[in-house]
Formats: C-alpha cells, structure tokens, sequence
C-alpha cells in the first residue's frame, strides 16, 4: 500500500502553482467581461476658430504654412481618447484634456451605438471632466471602488482605446501611490502603474482583481516604458459629484504663495529636520494674512496632520469646505506658532496669460489648447513656449531663444507656467538646471536638445 500511493504521487501533477495561475486568468478574464462594456470610446470635434492672438503669436515663431495647417485642422473630427460610464443613467467619467475646446462631443458605446455627449462640468485642476448621454436606456456601469485601500504590488488592469483599439485590455501592478510633480494637473495625487497605457487609454478605468474602478488612466512618461499614471477613484468621485451638482469644483484657498524647504531653507529658518512647506508669499487681505501668517513662516501641520511638501498642502487646504476654520502651525524665528484661519473658496481662474519673471529674464506662455505639437508630427503634448527673452539675462546667457518650447525641467514634464516656475523656486544663486528644449528649424522642422540654466547669483 506504501509503494502504490508513492507511485499515484509520482503520477499526479503537482496541480497547486497550476490552480493558482488559473485562478488569476479566470480574475482577469472575469473583470474585462464585466467592465468591458462601460467602457466608451470618445471622440470629440474641436472648436473652428481659435483666438486670433493665440495663434499669430505662433506665426512669429513657426510661419504661415503651420498657423495655416493648424485652423484647417481644428475643425476635423478626431477620435482623443476613453471614458467609463459610472451610472446607468448615463454619466461617462474621463479626462479634462481628452474634451477640452471641444465644438461636439461623440461616444462610442460597446455595442457600437454613436451617441452626441454633453459637457456636464471639467476640472483643468485634476485634468478630469463629466459627459452625459441621455436617452440611451440603462447603460452597463464600473463601480468606483476605494482607492485609498490600494497597495504597491496589487495586480491592476488597464481598459481603453490605444492608437482607435477599442476595448483593448492590459494588466500590470501598482508601481507606486501618491505619486506627485509629474506635471500634468494642479493637484496631482498619482497612482503609477506599469500597467501598458499609452495614447487613445486617456479617460479609461483603472481596475483591481475585483473589477472596481480605482482610477483613471491619464498620462504616460513619453521616454520611459511601463510608466502610466491614473487619478485615483476617490478623487475622481468626489470631483464628479461636485460636477454634477453645480457644473464646477469648489475648494478651500489660504491666499499663500509655497515652496518646498531645501535643507539649506530648513537650517536658515530654524526647522529642525527638512520637512513643512515654506511660504514665499501671503496675498494681501487673503484668509493666511489675516490670520496673521506672513511669508517666511514655515507649516508644519494643517489641521493636525504633518505637511512634508507643497503638493500634500495644496490638497489639503482644496479638500476644506470655504468658511470653515483649521489650526496650521508654523515655524517663525525658531518657534512653533498654532493659528487659526478661516479657509476662503479659491477665486474662479483667469484665462491662462503669458506669466514673466524678472529673475530669469524671459516671458512664457501656454501653448494653443488644440496642442500644435501634435501637427508638427512631434513626440510631445505639453510644454510652455518662450515668447520674450530680455537681453542679458539668464535665459539669454542659456541660449534660450523667442519661440523656444520648454518640456521639462530636471526631467520632468512642464504642464504649465506655475510647473515651470515651480521647479526654478527651489534653487540657490549659482545653481544650474537642465532644461529639454524644443527649437523649431526652418520650413516647421526643428529638434530637441538640452540647454543649462543658471540661477544669477544676485537678486
């Protein structure tokens, strides 16, 4: 009897690492059947005429045959990207860039029904935006799952339309939570996955084993593989519920100017170990000058939880309901200080403007919406383009040029002008910083190349 169960051992396969890898295929292969349906294509036809001013500035720099390129084209039809569909009735959940200046929106629905969406609300702050189809009957829907509950190393899965693939699925784990800097949004709070995302996936869901959304897929590293970022679900849906109440996002505002504490800044104002967030400036009549809070000082804590960088408090302080009070401290002449301030709602933005800065000797401003980048065939989609450059000056020195377009700053990609004046605040007098630079040629052409900044050693 010992012989024939050590021969049926022999026999049978050891069927264990076998059971648990397909249990994971049936994990996989269950959600994409479940959520593949909620997931849309989005198509949007951008606005005929642009601006004047937006696009002669552009002339200046890069001829007539581009600015003439470029209003042809604004009125083409363009499939941009994904979206996922979070109530039957018909709310789709996808990217602010995916539908911004759009003249019509269009989704695709999986059963290849063409649907005209409308523009509930967008948030350029988080890059997220609502759409509604209505008379479409109950829809199938992804729920939003608890993104705060993901771990490094969880399995996820990407669901989107890379390159017009519709429904294309890919898997990876979650390479890092909390993400910062990357330079797409105002308020960024990333989840990196090496997940496959890549251009058409913006909008699509990010999911767990369970099916749940967790995020949403909306910017990749251009020069790295298995780099994607997703916004996560519990930011996405208290964003969407504020869109859908009122057409726009609220948030809590101090009236401050912040920069990150260096560990020189750190030893200067008397913070014990390189942590808090350093304030540049306090907007005069602000909820942070009234309080008394003046620049120098630096926060350490926000209603009674640690502030470590600028990122993590400017989250914070959006999150707070306007009109009500919270306790910062701060650190002054080597003192803890407590103050009280009664958090205001942040004011409606602007329209983008040029933005210059003395120091550095050059004026930038954002570019076009419909992003001219993509018409001159190359491999970037945000930038700032550089439109003054005063004689003398640093930027001068650098070899920067009128027309230049600035992608990124010690690697990282440049969003907008706070990104790029962000990244410069850190710097002590004498410090140098690369930055990748586009540099347009003759006939639209041109190429990439690094050039040096140096920070002028007086004020």
């Amino acid at each position: 009897m010992i012989v024939a169960a050590w021969a049926g051992r022999l026999e049978a396969p050891d069927a264990g690492p076998q059971a648990v890898l397909r249990a994971l295929e049936d994990a996989f292969a269950n959600v994409a059947d479940r959520v593949t349906p909620a997931v849309v294509n989005v198509s949007a036809i951008p606005r005929k005429d642009a601006p004047p001013a937006e696009l002669e500035r552009f002339r200046e720099f890069f001829g007539d045959e581009f600015v003439d390129r470029f209003r042809r084209r604004r009125d083409e039809p363009r499939a941009t990207g994904s979206g996922v569909i979070v109530d039957p009735s018909g709310y789709i959940l996808t990217n602010n860039h995916v539908v911004e200046n759009a003249q019509a929106i269009i989704v695709r629905l999986s059963d290849a029904r063409k649907l005209p969406a409308r523009l509930v609300g967008r948030d350029v702050k988080t890059d997220l935006a609502v759409l509604k189809v209505d008379g479409a009957g109950p829809l199938p829907v992804a729920e939003l799952g608890d993104s705060d509950r993901l771990r490094v190393g969880q399995w996820v899965i990407a669901i989107g339309n890379p390159f017009g693939l519709d429904r294309t699925v890919t898997a990876g784990i979650v390479s890092a939570t909390a993400r910062t800097r990357v330079g797409v949004a105002t308020y960024e709070n990333f989840i990196q996955t090496d997940a496959s995302i890549n251009p058409g996936n913006s909008g699509g869901p990010l999911l767990n084993l369970d099916g749940k959304v967790v995020g949403i897929n909306t910017a990749i590293v251009a020069s790295g593989q298995g780099i994607g970022f997703a916004i996560p679900a519990n930011m996405a849906r208290d964003v969407m519920k504020q869109l859908i109440a009122g057409g726009r996002v609220v948030r809590g505002w101090l009236g401050i100017v912040i920069q990150d504490v260096t560990d020189e800044l750190a030893s200067s104002f008397g913070v014990r170990e390189r942590q808090g967030v350093l304030i540049a400036d306090v907007m005069k009549g602000g909820p942070a000058e009234v309080a008394g809070v003046r620049a120098g000082d630096v926060v350490v804590q926000f209603a009674g939880e640690t502030v470590r960088e600028v990122p993590e408090l400017q989250r914070r302080v959006a999150a707070v309901t306007p009109g009500q009070s919270v306790t910062l401290v701060v650190v002054r002449d080597e003192a803890r200080l407590p103050m009280t301030v009664a958090v205001a709602e942040m004011p409606t933005d602007e329209p983008a403007a040029a933005r210059s800065d003395a120091m550095w000797g050059l004026t930038i401003e954002p570019l076009p919406a419909d992003d001219p980048a993509t018409l001159l065939g190359r491999s970037f989609s945000r930038g700032v383009v550089i439109t003054e450059v005063a004689p003398g000056s640093a930027a001068e020195r650098a070899g920067l040029q009128r027309g230049d377009i600035i992608l990124a700053v010690k690697g990282r990609t440049v969003g907008d002008a706070a990104t790029f004046y962000r990244e410069l605040a850190a710097l002590k007098p004498g410090d140098v910083v690369p930055l990748w630079v586009h540099r347009a040629g003759s006939g639209g052409a041109g190429k990439n190349e690094y050039v040096v900044l140096e920070r002028p050693r007086r004020p």
